[in-house]
C-alpha cells in the first residue's frame, strides 16, 4: 500500500527507529530523516550512527544531523542550514520520537499539518526525558503511548490519541521499552492514515492536574540505599535495567545488581542492619532493608558478566553477615 502524505521523521534511539520503520514500511513517503550526530560508544569509543540513521541509510532515505535547531550561539549557522533544508524539502507533517533536540517554534511551524510527537507515557504524567524508567521506579500500575501535536513547551501539546499497557511485576525498562515502541509505531501509522484520509486530527488539551516530570537518568542514581524499603529497591533495579543498573559496594568491590524481588516471608533477625546479607542460596542473596528484605537474583562482579545468583556465587561466594556499604546521602 502506498500513501501520498509526506513525512519528515526526527528521532534517534531504537524506540524511534521502530516508528520510522513502521511509517516507511506502511508506504508513507519519507523524504528526510533528522537524527542526532554520531556519538562515540563502545570500548574503542568509535563514532557510531544512531539506530534511526542506520535504518534510514539502509533504506536510501536522506539524513541530516544538526547539532542544534536553535539559531543561537556557536550552532547558529548549522541550525540555519538545517532549517533551510526543512523548508526546501516538500513534506506535509513531521513525526518526532525521542529526538533529543529542542524544536523551536520556527521549526514546528514549517509542516502544513504540524509536528506529531510519540511520547512514552500517559500525559500529562511523566513529561520529559525518561518516562519509561520513572513509571517503573514510581510503581505505576500502567503506562502507555500518547500521540500529541507538538508546541514549544516540554511535552505540553494537545493530545491526539493514547494507548495503555499494564506494567507487570517483572517488567524492566528494556521489556517495557520494546512493548511501548511497538505500540507507538502502530498508533502513529494509524493516525497518519487518518490524517491523510480526513485532513485533520482530533486535539484534546492535556489535563492541568497530574503533571509529573521524568528527569533524565543519571549514573549516580545506580547506587542502592538499603535503608529504603525492599519494594522500592526492587522497582529501582527493574527501572534501571539496562541503564545504569543497580550498584552496591561489598568489601570494596562494586557489584552490579540486575534483578531482585522482595523476599516475602523473610524474617529479619533482631539487630539486622540495612545492607546486611541474611541468607545466601542458589535462589538468591537476601539482604536486609529499611523495610523488609530484598532477594538479589541476578548479579555481576567487576569485569564479569551478569549472571543468575547460582552461577554468580560459584565464582564469588558470599556469606551471611557480610554487609553492603550504604551510600553517603549527606550531600543529597
Amino acid at each position: 500500500m502506498s500513501h501520498s502524505l509526506r513525512v519528515i521523521f526526527a528521532g534517534t534511539p531504537e524506540f524511534a527507529a521502530s516508528a520510522l520503520a513502521a511509517i516507511h514500511e506502511a508506504g508513507f513517503p519519507v523524504p528526510l530523516v533528522l537524527t542526532q550526530p554520531d556519538r562515540p560508544a563502545g570500548r574503542g569509543m568509535k563514532l557510531q550512527a544512531s539506530p534511526v540513521k542506520r535504518y534510514a541509510q539502509e533504506h536510501g532515505i536522506a539524513v541530516a544531523q544538526p547539532t542544534s535547531l536553535r539559531r543561537a550561539g556557536k550552532y547558529l549557522q548549522e541550525a540555519a542550514e538545517a532549517i533551510d533544508l526543512l523548508r526546501a524539502t516538500p513534506h506535509d507533517v513531521m513525526v518526532v520520537a525521542a529526538y533529543g533536540l529542542i524544536l523551536p517554534q520556527e521549526v514546528l511551524d514549517i509542516p502544513t499539518d504540524g509536528c506529531i510527537n510519540i511520547h512514552a507515557s500517559i500525559l500529562p504524567r511523566w513529561r520529559g526525558a525518561a518516562p519509561i524508567h520513572r513509571a517503573i521506579e514510581a510503581g505505576d500500575a500502567e503506562t502507555g503511548i500518547t500521540l500529541m501535536q507538538m508546541d514549544a513547551g516540554l511535552d505540553t501539546g494537545a493530545m491526539i490519541s493514547e494507548v495503555r499497557t499494564p506494567i507487570t511485576p517483572t517488567d524492566t525498562t528494556a521489556t517495557l521499552h520494546d512493548r511501548l515502541a511497538n505500540l507507538g509505531a502502530q498508533l502513529v501509522v494509524d493516525w497518519l492514515t487518518q490524517l491523510e484520509r480526513t485532513g485533520q486530527l482530533p486535539l484534546t488539551p492535556q489535563p492541568t492536574d497530574g503533571v509529573t516530570y521524568a528527569e533524565k537518568i543519571g549514573k549516580h542514581e545506580a547506587a542502592l540505599d538499603f535503608r529504603r524499603p525492599a519494594v522500592a529497591l526492587a522497582r529501582q533495579i527493574r527501572a534501571f535495567d539496562p541503564f545504569p543498573g543497580g550498584a552496591a559496594t561489598l568489601d570494596g568491590a562494586q557489584l552490579k545488581l540486575w534483578a531482585a524481588e522482595p523476599a516475602d516471608g523473610a524474617t529479619l533477625p533482631e539487630g539486622a542492619a540495612p545492607g546486611q546479607i541474611l541468607d545466601v542460596s542458589p535462589a538468591g542473596v537476601v539482604v536486609a532493608c529499611g523495610e523488609g528484605a530484598l532477594r538479589l537474583t541476578q548479579l555481576q562482579k567487576p569485569g564479569g558478566k551478569r549472571l543468575p545468583a547460582r552461577e554468580f556465587l560459584a565464582g564469588m561466594p558470599l556469606t551471611a553477615g557480610q554487609r553492603f556499604a550504604l551510600p553517603d546521602t549527606s550531600a543529597a
